[in-house]
Parts: structure tokens; C-alpha cells; sequence
């Protein structure tokens, strides 16, 4: 087997996390599943959800009909209103907090 083969064979898992932006500490996360799961799904039936309960939560776009707090996207040939331009430039500064937890979370299965 080829190295490309085996990097294609190699199996992965889908992983439900919530941090805080402001501390970047990994509060919740889901049990993993298979890496072919949807993200809407595994947010769910990785016990995720039901572990944040009612708190707000951000995530990136994968996540449409969760109640999860989103990007706002422009229609085709519309322009986005002052109000969610700046709600989105907010948004990402969260989410790259965020994404820091994901990457000590990634940094810490590679050297565990």
C-alpha cells in the first residue's frame, strides 16, 4: 500500500466541542463518531448539544437549522445590511478564539 492510499483509508471522526472564546478552555465535548457524519447530526447525537444545554453557541456553517449562532450570508445580487457585516466581523473574532480550541485539542491527541 502507497502512502497516499493509506492516508485515504485512514479513518477519522467527527468531534463535537464547545470552548470559551475569552479563557480558550475546552468545556464540552461530544462523544466522537464516524468521520462521515454530518456535522448537524454529530452535534446532536454526539450528547454535545444536550451538554451545552441553553447557552449561546457559535459555530461556522456547518450547522444550518441547529439554533446555533451563524455567519449571516448574502442572497445572490443582495448586499448585507451595516448591522450584520458587523454582527460577522464579530463573529469571526470569536470563532478564531474558538478555532484555538480546536487546535490545542488537536495538538493534544498528537503528543497523548
Amino acid at each position: 500500500m502507497t502512502a497516499d492510499q493509506e492516508k485515504r483509508s485512514a479513518s477519522s471522526c467527527a468531534l463535537s466541542a464547545r470552548g470559551t472564546a475569552d479563557t480558550r478552555l475546552v468545556l464540552v465535548v461530544g462523544l466522537p463518531l464516524p468521520g462521515n457524519r454530518n456535522d448537524c447530526k454529530a452535534w446532536e447525537k454526539s450528547g454535545a448539544k444536550a451538554a451545552v444545554g441553553e447557552a449561546m453557541t457559535t459555530a461556522d456553517g456547518g450547522y444550518p437549522g441547529t439554533g446555533l449562532v451563524m455567519l449571516h450570508r448574502r442572497r445572490k445580487g443582495e448586499d448585507l445590511p451595516v448591522w450584520k457585516q458587523a454582527h460577522n466581523k464579530t463573529h469571526k473574532q470569536v470563532r478564531a478564539r474558538v478555532e484555538h480550541v480546536f487546535a490545542r485539542l488537536h495538538n493534544l491527541s498528537l503528543t497523548g
